[in-house]
């Protein structure tokens, strides 16, 4: 890579970094950035991985800038940046030497700053370098350790400690810090999984069948986004997880199901490909931008009975009648911690009380489209987060004011044999640890409507 090259794509870094810190979203801003600057496909994974490396391991990052950096030094943004991304780099990865990392910092600090910032730079990686990093294990409170070695936040830490336990809450930061493992799902419609496994593997793939799903692929090799059958729309990515909510939510051709919150589309395309394409289903969503990613995704994939609308799912009433669908889908707005792997920048944005004001919101949500089931029906809820309070806990208090609901009898004996004995196996339904599977971590049950 010649130094023009370095240099643009380490302060494309940088830049990443701070509009992340400011509020954006990792996986969109990564995305436009490989598609803006047309990175060749080693640059895009050097990017990637530096990007979200940084992200997953920031509490570290800084904890090991704190030792070699005064604490009323105040440093800009970029500076920050720079240095977590340099230590992240002489950490976490083996690819480039320290020497080169250090005088690329370096490089990078006098273009975007002087010649003081650049010499403080080379001070403190050159003093890393020396005399190595501080040890985290001399911390003695056991949360704050944990906190600081995985790069959680500690009340996030100290609340999964009180929810699971000490060790099952370690598991699960060790977990998130895991490369996300890719899968896909193949459209019925067009391919079997057999032969998409088979293509997969000619193209030098190394693949394998989801044990979730009967349409799910594992990527274990291999860039997928480069694969015909992906370009061709005979594939979708999808988390094993996701997947087994459309297998949960047990449809049938011809049927009416409600998708409440339907955004970006994966559940609601893969329920249309359950549905062999026949019957018809209502996607909402609470802003018409997301609603218009769900019609895209159903064009794309040649789906012709998902009908898109931008409206809030707790005023559903307000225009379809009682009874009116066989299936409900509520894949509720959550904290989103199950899918940290994935999106390292959530653990840092919310805070405990996000937890709280959306366990009322997804009550709200459940409570408003719960006449809209129809005798008989079955209603999946599910959530990508692993707090009770969003999960087990919404759904004890729906079923204490709703009687007319109890949770499908049927529901555990449907999950795949290994889930059914799963440490997340409660009376109101299931949770997946993203250590458990390996997959996102996310709540799902079914409830059915009595009367």
């Amino acid at each position: 890579m010649s130094k023009i090259k370095k240099h643009l794509l380490r302060n494309t870094v940088i830049d990443l970094l701070l509009r992340i810190e400011k509020g954006g979203y990792s996986h969109l801003l990564i995305h436009q950035a490989i598609q803006s600057r047309q990175l060749c496909e080693k640059d895009e994974r050097l990017l990637t991985e530096i990007v979200y490396g940084t992200i997953q391991r920031k509490l570290t990052l800084d904890y090991y800038i704190r030792h070699f950096v005064k604490r009323h030094k105040k440093k800009q943004p970029w500076v920050t940046m720079l240095l977590r991304m340099s230590i992240y780099q002489m950490v976490y990865l083996d690819r480039v030497p320290d020497h080169a990392i250090i005088h690329e910092a370096v490089e990078i600090a006098k273009q975007r700053g002087h010649k003081g910032i650049a010499s403080f730079v080379n001070g403190v990686l050159r003093n890393i370098q020396r005399k190595g990093l501080p040890s985290i294990q001399s911390i003695e409170d056991p949360i704050k350790r944990l906190s600081v070695e995985t790069s959680h936040p500690e009340w996030l830490v100290k609340r999964w400690t009180s929810l699971y336990g000490y060790e099952k809450t370690k598991e699960m930061c060790v977990a998130n810090l895991e490369r996300h493992i890719i899968s896909v799902r193949v459209h019925p419609l067009k391919i079997s999984r057999e032969e998409a496994i088979d293509h997969l593997t000619d193209e030098g793939f190394r693949a394998k069948p989801s044990q979730f799903s009967n349409q799910g692929i594992i990527i274990e090799q291999g860039n997928v986004l480069t694969s015909t059958l992906f370009k061709e729309g005979l594939v979708s990515i999808q988390d094993e997880s996701s997947m087994l909510v459309g297998e949960m939510l047990d449809v049938s051709p011809g049927m009416t199901v409600l998708d409440a919150c339907s955004a970006p589309g994966g559940k609601s395309t893969h329920i249309a490909e359950k549905m062999s394409d026949q019957g018809l289903i209502y996607a909402y969503d609470l802003h018409a931008k997301k609603t218009k990613l769900v019609e895209k995704k159903a064009n794309q994939l040649d789906l012709s009975i998902i009908k898109t609308r931008q409206l809030d799912a707790r005023k559903l009433q307000t225009i379809h009648e009682a009874q009116s669908f066989d299936r409900i889908l509520v894949d509720a707005p959550c904290t989103g911690f199950g899918v940290i792997r994935a999106k390292p920048d959530i653990k840092y944005r919310k805070r405990e009380t996000d937890i709280y004001n959306l366990a009322t919101v997804q009550l709200q949500i459940l409570t408003s489209v719960a006449p809209l089931l129809k005798r008989g029906g079955l209603l999946v809820y599910s959530t990508c987060t692993v707090d009770r309070e969003e999960n087990e806990k919404v759904i004890e208090k729906f079923l204490e004011g709703h009687k007319n609901y109890a949770v499908d009898p049927h529901f555990f004996a449907s999950l795949p044999a290994e889930m059914r004995q799963s440490p997340g196996v409660s009376k109101f339904g299931l949770q997946l640890f993203p250590q458990t599977f390996q997959t996102d971590g996310f709540f799902l049950t079914r409830l059915i409507k009595k009367s």
